[in-house]
C-alpha cells in the first residue's frame, strides 16, 4: 500500500510538472506569436507609409510641370524628386524619416514658388494639387501614427519581463520609430 500511494504522488507530481511545463511553453509560443504579429502589422504600415509617399512625389511631379510654366525651377528639382521615388520601394523606416525630410523641402520650395507667383496660386490645377497633396500629407500621418503605436507596443514587450525573455532568446530587436519633421509651414529660402 505505501509503494502504491508514493507511486501515485509521484504521477501525481510528474503529471503537475508536465502541466507547468505547457503552461510555460503554451505562454511562450503566444509571446512568439505576438511578437510576429506586431512585426507583420508594423511591416504592412511602412508600406502603406511609402505607397502614401510614392503618392506625395508623383503630387509634386505633377505641381513641378504647374510650376515650371511660370518659373524657371530647377531641374535638378525633378531629378531629386525621380530619385526619391526609386528609394522609397527599398527604404527602412530609418531612410523613411530622411525621405521624407527631403521630399518636405521639395514641397516646401514649390508652396514658396507657387506664393511668388499670384497668378500659379490661383491656377485651378495648382489648387486642386495642393489640396491632394495635403490629403497625402494627412494620410502619411496616420500612418506614421499607426506605425509608432505598433512599434511602441512591440518595443515594450522587447522590455518588459517575461516576454523580453522571449526575444532575447529569438534576437528580437526595437523597431525604429518613424519621426518625420512637422516644419511644413515654414517657408523655406529658395535659391534659383
Amino acid at each position: 500500500m505505501v509503494t502504491t500511494l508514493v507511486d501515485i504522488i509521484s504521477l501525481v507530481l510528474i503529471a503537475v510538472v508536465v502541466l507547468i511545463v505547457i503552461g510555460i511553453v503554451a505562454v511562450m509560443i503566444g509571446i512568439y506569436n505576438r511578437f510576429f504579429s506586431l512585426k507583420n502589422s508594423a511591416d504592412a504600415t511602412v508600406g502603406q507609409v511609402k505607397v502614401a509617399m510614392k503618392k506625395r512625389l508623383d503630387m509634386i511631379e505633377q505641381l513641378l510641370g504647374a510650376v515650371k510654366s511660370y518659373a524657371a525651377f530647377e531641374k535638378d528639382t525633378l531629378t531629386g524628386v525621380t530619385a526619391m521615388r526609386a528609394r522609397i520601394g527599398s527604404a527602412g523606416p530609418g531612410d523613411l524619416n530622411e525621405l521624407e525630410r527631403e521630399s518636405r523641402s521639395v514641397l516646401g520650395r514649390l508652396i514658396a514658388v507657387a506664393e511668388n507667383y499670384p497668378n500659379l496660386k490661383t491656377s485651378q490645377t495648382v489648387q486642386d494639387l495642393m489640396g491632394a497633396v495635403k490629403g497625402i500629407e494627412d494620410e502619411i500621418a496616420r500612418h506614421r501614427y499607426t506605425y509608432n503605436n505598433i512599434a511602441q507596443q512591440y518595443n515594450t514587450m522587447t522590455d518588459t519581463i517575461p516576454s523580453n525573455l522571449v526575444a532575447s532568446v529569438m534576437g528580437f530587436k526595437k523597431l525604429e520609430y518613424l519621426e518625420f519633421g512637422e516644419d511644413i509651414e515654414r517657408v523655406p529660402t529658395i535659391a534659383f
